[in-house]
């Protein structure tokens, strides 16, 4: 392939290009760690201040309390940890079993199955909060750590399954039938041969799961009603939040503590995640 050689002023225009994009794009970052440091004053300062003039840690040193407030702060991380642990292990176990029964069982139907499991993704969380929440009330899940794993596992589900379908489906069916006939079983098949091949396919779907239960704030906020089983995004609304003025630089604070784990756990696997989302975009 013969590569055009491109000119001093375009590389100048796309460098300067790619930096504006960049800067948009890092910007709200740069404020929300900006704002955690600044005082009440300073957040409200006109013309705004970009660089705190008197940087201050009391945001950071109020939540390091465990409670801002009446609000128990280090609750609500604890709380996030472990549904959003919890929601991926039991997404990743049920999507495996799914995914490799669609991608290599012959049943009928098998495709009505494969749309419907698609179609659920389609219906708007809020329509289906009312009836969900006479559903819990009725069968005792308000406010309980069982109750909320089971909503946030009933709607990641279907992409983990369609994600790790699409991972499955690139990997040569030669593989089972040489195993048959060596003697291993379906199940031997999944835990021999598939699940390591998928890998990449299953830290992508779990980093995935991760970030849907951890920023979740529909579900918490409808489905619990005691202030102790709230998780982080109602939580930090209910901590900072306020009917005439909001503690702004609470709250940036809050937020620089909350994507922290997600921002770690996206640069450490961030090889898999790419690996993870180029293979299963290829089916040969």
């Amino acid at each position: 392939m013969v590569r055009r050689k491109r000119s001093i002023g375009w590389n100048i225009l796309l460098g300067a290009a790619s930096l504006v994009i960049i800067g948009w794009t890092l910007f709200p970052v740069f404020w929300m760690l900006s704002t955690s440091f600044k005082n009440p004053t300073a957040v409200y300062a006109n013309p705004p201040e970009i660089i705190p003039k008197e940087p201050s840690a009391a945001g950071y040193q109020r939540i390091a309390t465990g409670t801002v407030g009446y609000t128990p702060i280090s609750r609500f991380f604890l709380n996030s940890g472990i549904v959003a642990l919890a929601t991926v292990i039991i997404a990743i176990i049920a999507a495996l079993l799914a995914s490799y029964a669609l991608s290599r069982l012959k049943f009928a139907f098998r495709k009505g199955v494969m749309i419907g499991v698609l179609v659920t993704q389609m219906f708007p969380l809020v329509v289906l909060l009312t009836p969900l929440y006479i559903l819990y009330f009725r069968i005792h899940l308000i406010n309980t750590y069982q109750g909320l794993v089971l909503a946030f596992t009933a709607f990641t589900l279907p992409f983990c399954i369609w994600m790790l379908k699409s991972f499955a489906d690139t990997i040569p069916q030669e593989l089972d039938e040489a195993a048959i006939i060596d003697g291993c079983t379906r199940m031997g098949i999944l835990r021999q041969i598939l699940i390591p091949l998928l890998v990449p396919g299953i830290i992508a779907t779990g980093v995935f799961s991760f970030l849907d239960a951890w920023n979740n704030l529909l579900f918490p906020m409808t489905l619990t009603t005691d202030i102790s089983m709230k998780t982080l995004p109602p939580g930090m609304i209910m901590a900072f939040g306020g009917e005439f003025k909001h503690d702004w630089g609470g709250m940036m604070a809050a937020s620089v503590l909350v994507a922290l784990p997600v921002v770690l756990i996206l640069v450490f696997l961030q090889r898999y995640l790419v690996e993870g989302l180029t293979a299963g975009s290829i089916k040969e």
